[in-house]
Parts: C-alpha cells; sequence; structure tokens
C-alpha cells in the first residue's frame, strides 16, 4: 500500500513600508555565550551527520575574558572537556555535569580550542576565544545567516507537503513519510511542524514540535488497533510551524494544515471491479481462443 498527498500552504504576508535608520555597524557581542548538548545526543550518535552537531552552537565564539556557560538541558550527564578523544589537554573541563547544572568557564586565552564529551566521545564542537572586539569570522554563525535567508526566500512560495505511507495489519506499526517542498519543486530548510495520526479516533502517532534541517521525515506510528482498509483508515494530519531553528522566531505560512487518509492502494471496491474485468478477459478469451496483450 502506498499513498501520496500533495497540499498546498497558501502564504499571505502583509509588507509594511517604513523608515529604516541608519546607524553604524558595531561588532557582535561575544562577552558570553551559552554551550548546550544536542537533546538525545547521550543516547544516540545521529548528532554526528546533523547539521546542527551535537553541541549547540557547534562552534562558539567568546571574546577574551568572556564567559562561557556549558548548561546540561539534556537528560543525560555530559562534560565539557577541551582537547579530544585521543588527546585531552583539558585547559578547561567540567568534570561531569548532571541533566539541570551548568558550569561557568572564563575564557582566559586567545585561540581555537576542540572540546568534546568524556562520556560521549562522538561529541565534539569548537570554542574561539577572540580579542574583545575583534571581527566576526564564526564560518558557522554566517553558515547559519545564509540559510536564514533562504528560509525568508522561501516564506513567501506556497508550500507542498507530500505524505506516503506503507501497508499495515492489526498489531503492527505504520511508517509515514513527509517530505516538504516548495511549489516549483526545490527542497527546503528547517521545517518545523506537527504531525498526528489516529485510527476509528485511537490516536496512533502524535509528534509535535519535529524540526528537521532537510524536510525529509519518517515517523513510526504504535501497532494499529486494527488492519487498514476502507472502515478503518488512518487518517493523518500535518501542521506546519514555521521555518527556522530551534529558539529562534518562525517564518512561513504557520498554523497551515496537510490532511491524509491513509486506505490500502486497492480498496474492496476497487477489488470488485478487478475481479469482475479479470473474470470478463478470461470468459472472452475462452471464446475467441485470443490471447489479449497487456
Amino acid at each position: 500500500m502506498k499513498t501520496k498527498a500533495i497540499s498546498s500552504f497558501f502564504v499571505l504576508f502583509a509588507i509594511a513600508v517604513g523608515i529604516v535608520a541608519m546607524t553604524p555597524a558595531a561588532f557582535a557581542d561575544h562577552s558570553e555565550v551559552t554551550i548546550v548538548p544536542a537533546i538525545g545526543s547521550g543516547s544516540s550518535q545521529d548528532c554526528i551527520d546533523d547539521a546542527e552537531g551535537c553541541y549547540l552552537p557547534s562552534v562558539a565564539t567568546v571574546d577574551l575574558g568572556g564567559t562561557v556557560i556549558f548548561s546540561n538541558t539534556d537528560t543525560a550527564a555530559h562534560t565539557w572537556s577541551e582537547g579530544t578523544a585521543a588527546d585531552a589537554t583539558l585547559v578547561f573541563d567540567t568534570s561531569m555535569v548532571m541533566a539541570g547544572a551548568s558550569y561557568e568557564y572564563t575564557a582566559d586565552t586567545v585561540g581555537e580550542f576542540s572540546y568534546f564529551c568524556m562520556v560521549h566521545p562522538w561529541m565534539e564542537g569548537l570554542l574561539i576565544v577572540q580579542e574583545a572586539g575583534a571581527e566576526e569570522h564564526d564560518e558557522a554563525e554566517m553558515a547559519h545567516d545564509e540559510e536564514a535567508e533562504m528560509e525568508m526566500a522561501h516564506s513567501d512560495e506556497e508550500l507542498m507537503v507530500e505524505i506516503s505511507s506503507s501497508s499495515a495489519n492489526a498489531g503492527e506499526m505504520l511508517t509515514i513519510n513527509v517530505t516538504f517542498t516548495t511549489l516549483s519543486g526545490d527542497s527546503v530548510e528547517h521545517i518545523n511542524y506537527d504531525i498526528k495520526a489516529t485510527q476509528n479516533g485511537e490516536v496512533i502517532l502524535d509528534d509535535a514540535g519535529v524540526h528537521d534541517h532537510n524536510g525529509i521525515v519518517e515517523h513510526t506510528t504504535a501497532p494499529l488497533p486494527e488492519a487498514t482498509s476502507d472502515d478503518a483508515p488512518v487518517n493523518v494530519e500535518v501542521i506546519f510551524q514555521g521555518y527556522g531553528m530551534p529558539g529562534d522566531d518562525k517564518t512561513g505560512p504557520i498554523g497551515q494544515v496537510a490532511s491524509k487518509q491513509v486506505v490500502p492502494e486497492f480498496g474492496t471496491i476497487a477489488m470488485m471491479i478487478l475481479a469482475v474485468a479479470i473474470i470478463s478477459i478470461v470468459a472472452v478469451t475462452a471464446k475467441s481462443r485470443v490471447i489479449p496483450k497487456f
């Protein structure tokens, strides 16, 4: 079974024209920076392949004499240790920081310092300590700005969402794939949405606050109460929550909905029609002795 739905999100934005005051360029404030572990980075290595990395931000910049705050917002304990798993020089080291706790470090040496988690060595990041007032050379932040510009460019385009699914019987889990693109078929980045699936009124999937970098996500439901059928379809609803990184302001058609009813590719009526057609072909073939070509 495979179903596909394409729903359009229409965007209506009012553009206000005003007078923008011109101010002299100023350097970014790097007197303090907060670093947090990516959620779930202690139980999975998936953050290695994520554009944001295992520490957020994966590349952080602070002024000499500034404060670096390592805040453990994850559910697992982590360390924030200078060096690498192969060469832990430990210019700074938090030791074990439990979930919900934090650690502060005063940057006292200019340079670039790699860091990692001793408990989960696949977690790595980079701290750049610069002279106060130095020009910004943080490539990660530049990339973030470019992505933000792309998100703004997408925000005034019609958004398409494709929902597809595999088959599942009673007691089995259903795989639901969601793909976002622009109307012109371009890929989109930093999609935020909620997805919910029900069967006969029973919730079998309820993922809120989903964030994905490239807009292609696979979801798995709980075991189905019944096999998917015309009488027991799975209803899928996707609510778009905007473009943007977690914690940033969101843009785009926030609150727009795409929905799909998942039923077998060949429902009961379609199977009956197919059966009648096959019987008719067999009957005609028997009388005419002509083998039809398909």
